[in-house]
């Protein structure tokens, strides 16, 4: 055999010990990072042991003891773990996070900061790193690096901006000029969120403020979901004044629509007269045939089927003795509970006003009326129509009510 053949088999013979060498690791890494992801799933030290024995240098596989470690509250070996996974993959962000988390529940701020350091150089515009950092300088109370880490936070991840306003509101004390400034609010998106805080913490005139700074117009969608967030806080008036479009017309209040001339809405809305959404057996309709006054009067046909939300409205008022007065007229009504409008509270929803029982039957219109006093706590009634509750079960409807002109006055 020529040397040149000799040489030949040789490198045949040390590629395959290459190959097989190169297989092995392969195989070894590819076992251990399934074991690494069977301790994390089963919470099995062992299985996490038995991954850094095979691959004492990848970082998955501390990474996994360390999460073990944390899981069981052994806060020291965890910290060994991620400290060795951090050092092994420094511009790993999420290893430097947990890392500093698992300092932080040793007591070890100093360290913890030192490891959310990290994480921001390796991430610099990953909001999560800012947002840890932000909140580990509000612990230390070192509020200026803590405001700009939280702002940096939400300009990188807009999730995180209604956390920041929360936390910055905190600071404040719960200013809304002060809260404004340190967000440094510039766009009417970011804007809008704050007025979203502000309604769910019903805050009506600052709400109101904040929208006049908007750039572009209130859409009717965001304008209908601040209304609903202030009703949700019990500012009822500061509300109304927000679907009137002015805080002067939520001085006055009063009744809306109270003739049916106009359309009426659904339970998504907020003021005016809400009706329950259509079904089998309960049926609205505008009747330009049947009207006591103007030109309509609303028509509601029975089949069975009773709802206690079919028909409300909220009226804001001031306290006082008021009487509302209606319209009624009805065809073949038989129910097991007579029918009334009712006056509920919406601070405490208790009734505090009921008219007399709808007649079963009349063959033209009765004037029903009924009186209530507007507690100085309350903001707002809903006046509903509702129905006494019956002594058997199940407890049908039918028949066909008409309701008409319904006034407000103040004794």
């Amino acid at each position: 055999m020529s040397h040149r053949s000799v040489a030949r088999l040789i490198l045949a013979f040390l590629a395959i010990g290459v190959c097989l060498l190169l297989m092995q690791s392969a195989a070894r890494i590819g076992f251990s990072r399934l074991l690494s992801r069977y301790a994390v799933s089963a919470n099995s030290l062992p299985a996490a042991d038995q991954a850094i024995r095979l691959t004492p240098d990848d970082p998955d596989a501390h990474r996994a003891r360390g999460i073990v470690l944390t899981r069981s509250r052994n806060f020291t070996d965890a910290e060994a773990s991620l400290e060795t996974a951090a050092t092994l993959r420094p511009g790993d962000a999420g290893l430097w996070l947990a890392l500093g988390n698992t300092r932080e529940d040793l007591g070890d701020r100093a360290g913890a900061l030192a490891a959310f350091n990290q994480a921001v150089n390796a991430a610099p515009y990953y909001g999560q790193t800012h947002w840890q950092r932000g909140n580990l300088f509000l612990r230390l109370e070192r509020y200026d690096e803590a405001i700009a880490d939280l702002r940096q936070a939400a300009t990188s991840d807009r999730r995180l901006l209604p956390n920041v306003i929360d936390l910055m509101w905190g600071l404040t004390g719960g200013s809304a000029k002060r809260t404004e400034e340190l967000l440094q609010i510039n766009n009417d998106q970011d804007r809008l969120e704050f007025v979203r805080f502000l309604a769910r913490k019903g805050k009506g005139v600052e709400v109101a403020e904040q929208i006049l700074s908007l750039n572009a117009s209130l859409s009717e969608q965001n304008k209908e979901e601040l209304i609903r967030l202030l009703v949700a806080s019990r500012k009822f008036r500061d509300a109304f004044g927000l679907w009137k479009g002015s805080a002067a017309a939520a001085s006055t209040g009063g009744l809306v629509n109270g003739g049916f001339e106009e359309p009426l809405g659904l339970k998504n809305s907020s003021f005016g007269w809400l009706v329950a959404e259509a079904r089998a057996k309960v049926r609205f309709a505008v009747d330009v045939s049947q009207r006591f006054s103007g030109n309509k009067s609303l028509q509601i046909t029975f089949n069975g089927e009773w709802d206690p939300a079919l028909l409300s409205q909220t009226i804001v008022l001031e306290p006082g003795r008021y009487r509302i007065t209606f319209a009624a007229q009805t065809k073949d009504l038989v129910t097991g509970g007579p029918l009334r409008m009712a006056v509920a509270n919406m601070t405490s929803n208790l009734t505090i006003g009921s008219s007399e029982a709808f007649p079963p039957a009349s063959e033209s219109w009765q004037v029903l009326g009924v009186e209530f006093t507007m507690p100085g706590d309350a903001e707002a009634v809903e006046i509903r129509l509702a129905r006494d509750t019956c002594v058997t079960s199940p407890c049908p409807i039918f028949g066909v009510v008409w309701l008409d002109e319904f006034t407000i006055q103040k004794l």
